[in-house]
């Protein structure tokens, strides 16, 4: 894990994802007064982020089907173990959760990196699939179990994640750079 924006989020250098460093930012932000959530309004949250000018946030993905869960039933895949989701590695592989056990209780030293975070579930952007009526999404529980639940009913936590990392050079600096270095070249090519 690398530290991006001042402390403010982490690079995970495995995934390719940048997580907010605060695990109930809704809350502490003043966004939300509990940090409490249905999933539209976790997911307008989320996509509504500007985190010191690096806005692209989102929920963590929930991958399906996930071999590593479990329990593989109805056509989906959840319970513990699950590494396969964003919320899942991050669970399992960062912070060194131990599956049934709250991650306060049992962890690495990754851990301490972040602040705030809630042993209930958090929200997933992803939709179970099994359901024809779209009313159920994916949650995780930093206990290790990972469940499906009403969108409109239940309310976990959000955490919010980024794709790729934000300290990458932005494309038009980095197209700058490259033209920059060519310029170089031939200069010292004619003249050098």
């Amino acid at each position: 894990m690398l530290s991006r924006l001042g402390g403010l989020a982490y690079y995970d250098t495995d995934a390719g994802i940048t997580w907010l460093a605060d695990a109930d930012y809704a809350k502490t932000s003043g966004y939300d007064n509990d940090g409490l959530m249905t999933w539209d309004q976790a997911n307008a949250w989320a996509a509504g982020l500007n985190i010191a000018g690096v806005t692209g946030w989102h929920l963590p993905y929930t991958q399906q089907p996930d071999a590593s869960c479990g329990v593989q039933a109805f056509g989906a895949s959840l319970g513990n173990n699950c590494e396969g989701s964003e919320l899942g590695n991050l669970f399992y592989n960062v912070l060194g959760g131990s599956s049934t056990i709250a991650i306060s209780d049992s962890h690495n030293d990754n851990y301490d990196l972040f602040s705030n975070i809630r042993i209930s579930g958090y929200w997933s952007a992803t939709e179970f699939s099994g359901d024809p009526l779209g009313q159920t999404a994916w949650t995780f529980g930093m206990g290790g179990v990972q469940i499906y639940v009403n969108k409109s009913s239940f309310e976990p936590h959000a955490w919010a994640v980024r794709d790729g990392d934000v300290a990458a050079v932005p494309v038009p600096a980095a197209i700058w750079l490259y033209g920059a270095g060519l310029g170089l070249l031939a200069y010292l090519r004619r003249y050098g």
